[in-house]
């Protein structure tokens, strides 16, 4: 079994759930639940790993705080080996309130510990024994992001392969080094915003032959139109798995979880395409990224079905 470092942002996430509208200034509204989850892009990536049952480690930093104990609780409970994790240092760790609706959702976030992490905390040492490195959130981390070409770079030269995530750039700028650590990148997922804003066009198809560099494996990630890639050239699409869905915190996170651990085993692309969709639509079931997260067997069971 092949063993996935994942580098990344540690924060806890506040999920109010269920407005009847939408919140605006000098007005409250009610929601129907709320719940305190682990959130941060890469550490849900990492629990629907470790769920599929992938062997992941962590780097990241965190607050000696309650928010920082929680995640690393609920980050152990799941079987990831967190010795590489850096606490303390007068940081507090990362919060998000992340307001939910079944169809959309929207975040506000407070990055604190996750801004601290650097390439320095993740020396070439640490990659030892490691197949594959991930990491999510390039634009957010942005102690990490300078240095992710070349982390990536010593990464490969290590004999890993290496996955990325952008996530949305608050700033709106879309490049930061993004293209220099595609070089040296083997998956990236962005979704259909984060492809139509680095790519100019609302064409799935397009943005992915727009990124195509050569080496690096795009798979975008289209919500209810399902997942794209191109395969020699050509558009392999999948469509969604529709359920009934709570909560779509997370969601593209769990894709990952699913694509990627079908393609460390050498799998079919379409392969990997629909299991990363049934991680998706099934980690939508409960509220936050991880909870409803499901088992391989639970993934391949929703694969089956809709044959």
């Amino acid at each position: 079994m092949k063993k996935v470092l994942c580098a990344g942002e540690i924060n806890v996430d506040l999920v109010l759930q269920g407005y009847t509208e939408f919140p605006v200034p000098g007005k409250e509204v009610l929601v129907r639940d709320f719940a305190m989850v682990l959130g941060s892009a890469t550490a849900i990536m990492a629990m629907g790993l470790a769920r599929l049952g992938t062997p992941v480690a962590f780097v990241g930093r965190a607050g000696e705080d309650v928010w920082g104990r929680f995640c690393l609780d609920e980050m152990a409970g799941r079987g990831i080996d967190l010795s590489r994790v850096i606490c303390g240092g007068g940081l507090k760790t990362g919060v998000t309130v992340s307001i939910t609706h079944p169809l959309d959702r929207a975040l506000v976030t407070y990055l604190g510990a996750i801004s601290a992490l650097t390439g320095r905390d993740v020396p070439t040492t640490s990659m030892a024994g490691f197949h594959h490195l991930h990491s999510s959130s390039f634009f957010f981390q942005e102690g990490l992001r300078p240095d992710f070409p070349d982390l990536f770079a010593r990464a490969q030269a290590a004999g890993l392969t290496t996955s990325l995530d952008t996530g949305y750039d608050s700033h709106e700028q879309w490049d930061g080094g993004l293209r220099a650590t595609l070089e040296h990148t083997d998956l990236f997922f962005p979704n259909e915003v984060e492809l139509a804003a680095l790519t100019s066009t609302g064409d799935p198809a397009e943005g992915l032959r727009r990124l195509d560099n050569g080496r690096t494996r795009v798979v975008a990630k289209l919500g209810k139109n399902g997942a794209m890639t191109l395969d020699g050239g050509r558009a392999v699409h999948v469509p969604a798995y529709p359920v009934e869905t709570i909560d779509t915190t997370g969601a593209g996170d769990s894709f990952n979880a699913g694509f990627l651990h079908r393609w460390l085993q050498g799998a079919p692309v379409v392969e990997c395409l629909r299991l990363g969709a049934a991680c998706g639509a099934l980690s939508t079931l409960g509220l936050g990224g991880t909870a409803a997260q499901p088992t391989l067997a639970e993934a391949e069971a929703l694969v089956r079905s809709r044959a």
